[in-house]
């Protein structure tokens, strides 16, 4: 019961994961709510485990830098390239991450 509880929850997420330009997201940056997900991790994975409160995960990320607050170069950089990002809400956070550099992709995004 609890896999299909996760696997929905997944597949939620999933749906509710999309690009958007970096300028909307200006405000969620300015308040500090913006949280950057290395290219290298799932970014629905993530935003699943911020929803269950894993803390000792997340914290492990930070401390590895592959999540952070979204520094002030990169918002600079991503705003002046006019950038679409992958992102996530996850209340109070919004997790992005560069398409770019993403693994995430149109492909691994089941949106049917």
């Amino acid at each position: 019961m609890i896999h299909e509880s996760t696997d929905l929850e997944r597949a939620k997420m999933n749906l509710e994961t999309a690009q958007i330009a970096w300028h909307e997201l200006q405000r969620f940056f300015a308040s500090g709510a913006a949280i950057w997900v290395a290219p290298d991790l799932d970014l629905v994975e993530v935003a699943q485990l911020f929803a269950q409160d894993q803390a000792h995960r997340i914290k492990t990320w930070l401390d590895q830098g592959s999540i952070a607050k979204v520094s002030d170069a990169q918002a600079q950089l991503w705003f002046h390239e006019n950038t679409l990002v992958w992102a996530i809400v996850v209340k109070p956070w919004i997790l992005v991450q560069d398409p770019a550099k993403s693994s995430v992709n149109a492909s691994t995004l089941d949106h049917t």
